[in-house]
């Protein structure tokens, strides 16, 4: 849920200048509300009619007591004006209902609309977007940037509005009342607004202290709950205690601090304020007195002075709330701007023979260019092969995998599939012919079988029943209640290791993929799982390219090619036999490496 910032004072990095520039940005978000104009239009038109109708209650208020004190009016009769006042304030919530409820619909649905292309072009966008950028920080753009433009565009719009016509007419309205008044009124303004903005610094400084405090209190709570485990074994539960107990008395210490200038500052504005409302009484009463001033324009002189000093206080809260709305637009419109991988779903549906051939490829990644990670890299894989990729941590492995795949563009060199380079190829036809079954299985937060159908939506429920059992998986699917539909909680967690990779096997036999990619897919099992696994994993490899990463090289013997690769660079490449023989070879030395630790 949003957090409601409305109160806090703004950041630093939150403040934005009120220009024409700025405003173009916000209004970049009004695109999404043209398909709801008439609404929003006919919103605008019950805002100027609510707005306009209340400004004539105190007009009518003050001729009911100049009436009832036997002035004569247009309309005479007490009984009459007090209908009319009904009458104001009935119209008037009327047209409030209707603004409100044209408003919420508006908002709604076009932050909606926004929401659906902010997520639609995130997922759309490359890999080295999300390399430079947090999930959180993501989240953050959908969720709390969203909810503030839709605060603007539902609330702070309308009452910027409202406030300044307020300002504007209700000025107007008492310098034609009571002029003499409305000057008196006047100078004892800049003695308040002066006040107000020394304390109100002070008092925003000392309450951005103790949020960061407190902030950092939450962190140390965080920090512990997260990390529980490691706490208990270092039996630092008093010492955790101790540290969250400093943070809070400091953040006490601050905080009373802070009260203390906010009661000197509430005590001082109640006086001041008060003073001011007494000399302007006093002032007006002298005025009734000679018979400059009536009653009744003393009474709306009062009730419109309320209006006006209502909407100078709510005019620096939508300031506040204004910068934030820019800054808001700004990061929603940074991604929808953005480049996207691919606009559309490619016409291609021919599936690719396997043929794979790395040609001179050099590689760094964009956010580490002055790091090489593969180095002149050649080699090639014939179609329906059988090949394994092992060395090092860091030797290049993944990176071969992710290049394959188009996440990257090769500095030099060329990649090809079937004998046309990857760049040519439209990459979700492209990937639609590359199945993977990695190490960590991610499954998502659904059932069995929308997990399996992930691999090609479009199945039928007998095509994932039989990619199931093709993957082994069927005999534990059956033994939940609940079957296929059994929920397998986030992220998986309601199955065990060896059910999880069973399901991604059966995900990639459905996707049924020209090249296959297997990478460390049994490494975290236990005997009897990876047994069973594998037998899974034997049926998937059948009539398709099939590249395997790997640290246990006991998985990699029956290879048709094993490439070796260090530092980037494939140092030897061969069969299992071809490589073990060779007493000084890297492969040896792993493996002797690996029997030593077993």
């Amino acid at each position: 849920m949003a957090k409601n910032r409305r109160s806090e004072p703004l950041e630093k990095e939150e403040k934005r200048a009120l220009n024409k520039q700025n405003f173009n940005k916000l209004f970049g978000i009004f695109s999404y509300i043209k398909p709801y104009k008439n609404k929003f239009i006919l919103g605008m038109i019950c805002l100027l009619f609510s707005s306009t109708t209340l400004l004539v209650f105190p007009f009518l208020a003050g001729k009911l007591m100049d009436v009832a004190s036997g002035k004569p009016w247009a309309i005479n009769s007490v009984n009459h004006i007090a209908i009319a006042l009904v009458g104001v304030l009935l119209f008037q919530s009327i047209f409030s209902f209707f603004r409100v409820f044209l408003f919420a619909q508006v908002s709604e649905r076009s932050m909606a609309d926004v929401r659906l292309s902010v997520f639609s072009k995130m997922v759309m966008l490359p890999t080295t977007f999300f390399d430079k950028r947090r999930v959180g920080e993501l989240i953050s753009r959908i969720t709390s940037d969203v909810s503030m433009l839709q605060d603007t565009f539902s609330t702070t719009l309308a009452e910027l509005f409202r406030q300044t016509a307020t300002l504007i007419i209700g000025v107007g309205v008492i310098f034609y009342i009571a002029p003499k008044l409305t000057l008196f009124m006047l100078l004892t303004f800049p003695v308040l607004v002066l006040s107000a903005l020394i304390f109100g610094k002070s008092i925003r400084k000392l309450s951005k202290q103790t949020q960061d405090k407190l902030a950092e209190a939450n962190t140390i709570v965080e920090e512990s709950l997260q990390a529980i485990h490691v706490v208990k074994a270092f039996t630092n539960e008093l010492f955790e205690t101790k540290r969250y107990a400093k943070n809070l008395n400091e953040t006490v210490a601050i905080a009373l601090k802070t009260a203390t200038y906010r009661g000197g500052f509430i005590s001082f504005v109640i006086f001041a304020l008060f003073g001011g409302i007494v000399a302007v009484m006093w002032f007006g009463a002298t005025l009734v007195q000679n018979g400059s001033m009536s009653v009744g324009d003393l009474l709306s002189f009062v009730l419109y002075t309320t209006f006006i000093g209502g909407s100078i206080a709510g005019l620096g809260d939508i300031y506040s709330q204004i910068q934030r709305a820019i800054g808001a637009s700004e990061r929603v419109l940074e991604i929808v701007n953005e480049e996207p991988e691919w606009e559309s779903a490619s016409n291609e549906s021919a599936r690719l023979k396997g043929e794979i051939v790395f040609d001179k490829v050099q590689f760094s990644y964009p956010t580490r260019k002055e790091l090489s990670v593969l180095n002149n890299i050649s080699f090639e894989i014939e179609e329906g092969k059988k090949v394994a990729l092992v060395g090092p941590s860091g030797a290049g492995k993944s990176t071969i995998i992710q290049l394959l795949s188009g996440y990257y563009k090769v500095q030099s060199g060329n990649i090809l599939v079937d004998g046309q380079s990857v760049n040519d190829y439209p990459l979700d036809h492209l990937r639609s012919n590359i199945g993977m079954v990695p190490q960590e299985v991610i499954l998502f937060g659904g059932t069995i079988k929308e997990n399996i159908a992930y691999g090609r939506p479009s199945a039928t429920e007998q095509e994932i029943i039989e990619a199931a059992e093709k993957a082994n998986a069927m005999e534990f699917i059956q033994r939940f209640p609940d079957g296929l539909e059994t929920l397998v909680g986030e992220r998986g967690v309601k199955l065990s290791g060896g059910q999880r990779q069973r399901v991604a096997i059966a995900r990639a036999i459905l996707k049924n993929p020209a090249i296959l990619v297997l990478d460390e897919a049994t490494s975290s099992l236990d005997a009897e799982s990876e047994h069973l696994v594998q037998q899974a994993l034997d049926e998937l490899v059948v009539g398709r390219t099939t590249i395997i990463i790997a640290h246990r090289l006991a998985t990699v013997r029956k290879a048709d090619t094993i490439f070796v690769l260090q530092d980037g660079k494939i140092v030897e490449r061969g069969t299992h036999e071809e490589l073990y023989s060779n007493n000084d070879g890297v492969y040896t030395h792993l493996s002797k490496l690996q029997f030593q630790l077993n």
